[in-house]
């Protein structure tokens, strides 16, 4: 089976902010966004939104089960932590049993997890080494579980009897951790099927995938043939100006210059959001009413080697953006 992410489908999906739509019409904006081109969809697991005013937080699983029903591309979490909210056993069944439902067209995107999202039941935070430590000890536990075999597992964060998973797709949906440190990019390479990085300036994601094919490469991979997702914060508005505004008050943590993995409440970051200027978003964000800026954005990504690029106009201006992009951008695309 050909996977839909290798498959020569869009070059661009839809990076679909649960934590700012509902997901009524989330699924509604997806269907739409696959009538203009960019077909495949990265949802965001949160618990919280970043700042009140985007105002949403749906359970992530529920929407994907749906919007496998209503598009036809591909479909996965952007990201999902196993590490905390949810121990990785029951990742592992939430991601066959959407693969069970929509073979080969399903992902499973990993992440070592935000405060935001996971410190809501209290308890010890722990430092990012640590948590990118349980993250991969939680991807072998998938692994093992995606096997389809009995599994017991007694490892220094995660603990289960034996027990296997019973709905089982042909085959399991490849595993992709999220990162943007060199670290966890080779760990990546070496250890699981593909990699998903923010939007960041072209040297350092290019940085990011070399040290991703360095990691495949010592497991006698090929990276070329690997899936290395993007997902891409933009905000495009009819006037500079009100693509400036929508940044400032939809999407102010895209100009937040610092980690925000330890920040625990959305609005502890709405009080941060009141010192961001315009001059934050530079280099991090395109912001701009020129359909060509953004097409020249997204294609530097794509000349990288990245395999699809998943887009997220911050604005809620969301059919208006569909229409000029499925129109002025995505048909002068290349991969």
């Amino acid at each position: 089976m050909v996977h839909r992410l290798m498959s020569g489908t869009s070059p661009v999906g839809l990076a679909a902010a649960l934590e700012q739509f509902a997901p009524t019409e989330i699924i509604d904006l997806a269907e739409a966004a696959e009538q203009h081109g960019i077909s495949g969809v990265m949802a965001a697991d949160h618990f919280q939104p970043w700042v009140p005013e985007q105002g949403q937080a749906s359970f992530v699983w529920n929407v994907l089960g749906a919007l496998g029903q209503r598009t036809t591309g591909d479909l996965g979490p952007g990201v999902t932590c196993p590490s905390f909210r949810f121990h990785p056993a029951l990742v592992a069944q939430a991601a066959a049993t959407l693969e069970a439902m929509y073979p080969g067209r399903t992902w499973l995107g990993l992440g070592a997890g935000e405060a935001l999202n996971e410190s809501v039941f209290g308890g010890y935070w722990p430092e990012g080494a640590e948590r990118s430590t349980m993250l991969f000890e939680a991807v072998e536990v998938i692994q093992r579980l995606f096997s389809g075999k009995d599994v017991k597992h007694r490892g220094e964060y995660f603990r289960h009897h034996t027990t296997r998973l019973w709905t089982m797709p042909a085959e399991p949906p490849p595993i992709l951790v999220a990162t943007a440190g060199p670290l966890n990019a080779r760990r990546t390479g070496a250890r699981c099927d593909g990699i998903i990085t923010p939007g960041a300036p072209i040297d350092q994601v290019a940085g990011i995938l070399d040290k991703f094919a360095e990691g495949a490469r010592s497991a006698d991979k090929d990276a070329d043939g690997m899936p290395k997702l993007l997902q891409l914060h933009l905000s495009w508005a009819p006037t500079d100006e009100e693509a400036l505004r929508n940044a400032m008050s939809q999407w102010p943590n895209g100009g937040m210059k610092f980690a925000k993995a330890d920040v625990r409440s959305p609005y502890d970051f709405e009080a941060m959001a009141a010192l961001v200027r315009e001059d934050d978003f530079a280099g991090r964000m395109v912001i701009s009413a020129d359909p060509d800026k953004h097409r020249a954005e997204i294609q530097r990504f794509l000349d990288l080697g990245v395999t699809k690029v998943y887009l997220h106009n911050v604005g809620r201006n969301q059919q208006e953006w569909l229409e000029v992009f499925g129109r002025e951008v995505v048909p002068g695309l290349r991969r």
